[in-house]
Formats: C-alpha cells, structure tokens, sequence
C-alpha cells in the first residue's frame, strides 16, 4: 500500500505542475488574466488551430488524471488500515 501512496502522490505532484503550465499555455477568450501575463500577444501571432485544440485536450486529460489521482488518494487514505 506505502508503494501505491507514493505512486499517487508523484502523479499528483507532476499532473499539478503540468496542469499549470498547460492552463498558461492555453489563449485567452479576451480581457482578464491572461491578457496580464501576456495573452494579449499571442493575438498577433499566428497560432495554429489545431494546436491550440490539442493543448486544450492534453490540459482537459490531466485536469482529470489529476481529480482521479486526487479521488484514490483520498480514497485510499481513508480505507487503509491504521500503522500503530
């Protein structure tokens, strides 16, 4: 079980991270945050749309690795016996 936390707390570690950075990679819809931390530039640029489709699902699969990460971590913190 000690194995399987550790898994888990890696892949929550590294899905956290990973998650940031594909949020701040994502184009901004107009006004607001992103257009403070430069957003606002990427107007100028020429992105692809197929690109940005592919950053919104890898961002939309590891929001959920990390939910379900974060779900069996609870879950098994919560039904794994007690070490005295």
């Amino acid at each position: 079980m000690e194995i399987l936390q550790i898994v888990l707390q890696v892949i929550i570690v590294v899905t956290s991270i990973l998650c940031v950075m594909f949020v701040l990679l994502n184009k901004g819809k107009g006004g607001g945050l992103s257009d403070m931390f430069g957003g606002g530039m990427t107007q100028s640029l020429n992105t692809s749309g197929a690109a940005q489709k592919n950053v919104v699902r890898i961002t939309t699969v590891l929001a959920i690795v990390w939910a379900l990460a974060i779900l069996s971590y609870g879950l098994l913190m919560r039904f794994s016996p007690a070490v005295a």
